[in-house]
Formats: C-alpha cells, sequence, structure tokens
C-alpha cells in the first residue's frame, strides 16, 4: 500500500475511534478543507472541525472503503451513521473524499455528498420541504460555522 494511502487509512481509523487528534496530525499546517457544509477551512481550522465533530458524536460510526493514493493525490469512499443532535434523527451520509498530499500530510481534502439528501435525514420534514433551498442550505452553513467559531474560542482560551 502505497504511503500516502495508509495516511488517508489512519486518518479514517482515527475518525471511527472518534479521536480528532490523531485526524488532525494527519493534515499539512496549511491545510485547505472544503465540503458542502464547511466550504473553506484553513490551517488549524480543519483540524478543529474534527476535533470538533469526534468529541460530540455519540453514537458515531465510520466505516471508509475505496482507498486510493500515489504521490500527489488520493481518494476514498466513506460513510458515516449518527444521530443529528439538534433533532435527533438518524443520518446516513455517504462521501466521495480527494485529497492531495504534501510533505507526506494531507494539504487538500474535499469532500462531496449530496446536502440536500442529509437535510432530509437530518431535519426531517423541514429538510424534505425546504432543504434544497440556498436559504436552508446558508443556515446550516452559517450554524455549523458559528459552532466551531465557538468551539475553537473555548478551545483557544477565548
Amino acid at each position: 500500500m502505497h504511503a500516502n494511502a495508509e495516511l488517508i487509512q489512519r486518518f479514517y481509523t482515527a475518525f471511527a475511534a472518534k479521536d480528532g487528534e490523531a485526524m488532525a496530525a494527519c493534515y499539512h499546517e496549511r491545510v485547505r478543507f472544503s465540503d458542502p457544509v464547511f466550504t473553506d477551512l484553513k490551517g488549524a481550522e480543519a483540524g478543529d472541525m474534527w476535533r470538533m465533530l469526534t468529541s460530540r458524536a455519540a453514537d458515531l460510526v465510520v466505516e471508509a472503503s475505496n482507498i486510493t493514493a500515489d504521490d500527489t493525490q488520493g481518494a476514498a469512499h466513506w460513510e458515516a451513521h449518527y444521530t443529528f443532535s439538534a433533532t435527533g434523527r438518524k443520518v446516513h451520509n455517504k462521501i466521495d473524499a480527494s485529497f492531495r498530499f504534501a510533505d507526506g500530510l494531507i494539504i487538500e481534502h474535499t469532500d462531496t455528498f449530496d446536502l440536500y439528501r442529509w437535510t432530509r435525514m437530518a431535519l426531517g420534514p423541514a429538510g424534505l420541504l425546504l432543504g434544497w433551498t440556498p436559504m436552508v442550505k446558508n443556515k446550516v452553513r452559517g450554524q455549523a460555522r458559528d459552532q466551531l467559531d465557538r468551539f475553537i474560542a473555548t478551545r483557544r482560551g477565548g
């Protein structure tokens, strides 16, 4: 297995163990992360997002598959099963990830998933009716960013 594929495997093994610190250790200090909710995280913010999510994930189950990598790029498919705490609803999210590497670490990580599908599971009837709208998508993004900002402030003693 290529060393970068082993790095991706280590990242998802840490995720399954709810170890945000070990996940963050897989990232380069100049990492950029993006997904449909957290659209542009840079540097320490990306690691802090995983620290926040894993610290709050009571019933999280993560399964990674199809991990591939070479010297510069990689990919994986992963699925997450958890209860969305704001509504108590069960979520089964299916995500495709792409990676770029520098200095033996992940420097770019992009997760792709269907945000409307996620809102239908996480928000229930409101997600079904309005989850496709920019208003709801932006509200989800804004709330996630606020939670991350509060987590970072608390973590850094602010």
